[in-house]
């Protein structure tokens, strides 16, 4: 008998391939007797670049169609940047794995590699995110944001075109494609709090599919997948979606979860920070009562 064959469902982003073939090589180095192929699904969030995500239905614009061929069976798992998973899955579905964070901060990307207080007077800033941009208004009202869209590759060519000053990227994306070099600010939770599941991949699979659960439940990482629940909690409760600016950022010290969040007008004119701690087993309803309160 022949080794177990599963496909993964990618984007087919630089990205998105790295996080997949990350998966693939991981699953292949635990399972001898596994073959694993990834099969390259274009999403409607890939075809749409030209128009801010908030203004087409946001982030689950990346996953639809993959979660469509996992629910035809034509792909055995998705993997998913946890930042663009929607809280409501289909009910045949589920994340069964989420694996162990990078950084989750946002990082600051400069012309001549100034730090975010250090750019000129009006800095054109781009940043396809409502929540970064939001946040930045806050923090430094006289700055210009400009809609940029694309891979990170795309990104990175605009501001070096001089399109830009400065661009605003997940820290995760460039160190997992070796641009880390690229970096010239992580930037503080306390200027900028990450999105949900910033930083984290999402496994998602059918819910009865007990052979593949097998083979993939390995690469949980089970404090990042406290932290996503607690942030996705937080999320749900505000109804939030990409049309409101909102953050939350989980960290566990031992059996303790820090949960932030944060949700705010499109402007930066209001925003509204809360923080809660308590045990971690009680993570989803301390996100929960963070977002009511807020």
């Amino acid at each position: 008998m022949g080794p177990y064959k599963i496909v993964i469902g990618s984007r087919g982003s630089e990205l998105a391939l790295w996080q997949a073939n990350w998966v693939k090589s991981e699953l292949e180095s635990l399972n001898n007797d596994l073959e694993v192929h990834i099969r390259i699904i274009k999403t409607s969030g890939d075809k749409i670049q030209d128009v801010p995500l908030a203004k087409i239905g946001g982030k689950g614009l990346f996953v639809k169609e993959i979660e469509e061929a996992l629910l035809a069976r034509e792909i055995d798992i998705a993997v998913h940047s946890m930042k663009d998973v929607p809280i409501r899955l289909p009910s045949e579905l589920q994340i069964l794995v989420v694996t162990k964070r990078e950084n989750p901060l946002d990082a600051l990307v400069s012309k001549n590699g100034e730090k975010l207080a250090d750019l000129q007077l009006n800095a054109i800033i781009g940043t396809s995110s409502l929540r970064r941009s939001t946040q930045l208004l806050r923090y430094r009202p006289d700055f210009k944001i400009k809609i940029l869209r694309g891979n990170l590759g795309t990104r990175l060519k605009k501001l070096d075109e001089g399109q830009y000053d400065a661009i605003l990227l997940a820290a995760a994306g460039l160190n997992r494609l070796g641009w880390a070099d690229r970096i010239a600010e992580e930037v503080s939770h306390k200027i900028l709090l990450p999105a949900m599941g910033q930083g984290a991949l999402g496994i998602e699979t059918r819910l009865n599919d007990t052979k593949v659960h097998k083979f993939i439940s390995y690469l949980d990482h089970e404090q990042t997948h406290w932290a996503v629940d607690a942030e996705r909690a937080v999320v749900d409760t505000l109804n939030g979606s990409c049309q409101v600016p909102i953050g939350a950022y989980a960290t566990i010290n031992k059996y303790l979860i820090t949960v932030r969040g944060l949700v705010a007008s499109p402007d930066g004119k209001s925003i509204y920070k809360l923080e809660k701690i308590g045990p971690v087993h009680k993570r989803i309803n301390i996100g929960r009562d963070l977002g009511s309160e807020l």
